[in-house]
């Protein structure tokens, strides 16, 4: 499942059922099925090679998700899900970490975003369509999920200088809510988790995201993406954020 983007061909890293075992919620169901793919993504892709030295100086990485229909049970499909570090170099007194910006370019997105690890501050929950933006703040890690019929085909620009974190999601058994396909329920491997709220998506025009703007346009004004790879100068717009 190749991916024609410009001038070149790129081949998808592919996310497996397997891979995300521990995250999903029907355990019965799990035990019998295949290790199918789940999701294909498009790292570090580019229309051109003048955009990709654009998008190396600026420490930045553009990437396409495409996530197909399917059930996992009685669950939807959702990503591994994962948390940001924070910024060492930059953000040592601050203690932010890295944020990130979604496109949903195709279909519709459940986006879940959970503040803390230990202790959950906040749990919510962003429905967004066809070009809506959506921000990970500092302190969120997120899970996105495919509620719909269709394929679902999202972009993102996000810092190329960290790793993403992935096994306090894992080790919680996934996020602190499941989205089944007759309702969400809470994931109780968690104990006391906040109650859910469910949001619509908004427009960062300081950032340039704006749901009549493509995501990848923003390849002429790189400055604007800066919150990605500098939090801490923001800190004021992280504030209450949701």
């Amino acid at each position: 499942m190749d991916l024609i983007f410009g001038e070149k061909r790129y081949r998808p890293y592919i996310r497996m059922l397997y891979d995300i075992k521990e995250c999903v919620y029907c355990k019965d169901w799990l035990r019998q099925a295949e290790n199918v793919p789940l999701y294909y993504m498009y790292k570090d892709i580019s229309l051109t090679e003048d955009d990709k030295k654009k998008i190396l100086a600026n420490d930045l990485r553009y990437d396409i998700t495409i996530i197909p229909p399917r059930s996992l049970g009685s669950e939807y499909v959702k990503t591994a899900g994962h948390y940001h570090p924070i910024n060492q170099k930059n953000n040592q007194k601050k203690g932010l970490s890295y944020t990130e910006v979604y496109e949903v370019i195709d279909g519709k997105a459940h986006f879940l975003f959970q503040k803390g690890i230990d202790n959950l501050e906040d749990v919510v929950l962003i429905e967004a369509e066809r070009g809506d933006k959506v921000i990970i703040p500092p302190g969120y890690g997120h899970i996105t999920i495919n509620p719909s019929k269709n394929v679902l085909k999202m972009a993102n620009w996000v810092s190329r200088n960290f790793s993403a974190i992935y096994d306090p999601i894992k080790k919680m058994g996934g996020g602190a809510y499941y989205e089944m396909i007759d309702g969400i329920i809470q994931n109780e491997n968690y104990g006391k988790v906040p109650e859910l709220r469910i949001i619509e998506p908004k427009e960062y025009p300081e950032f340039g995201l704006t749901k009549k703007t493509g995501l990848y346009r923003l390849i002429d004004d790189l400055e604007l993406l800066k919150f990605l790879n500098y939090p801490e100068y923001f800190e004021e717009i992280w504030l209450n954020f949701f």
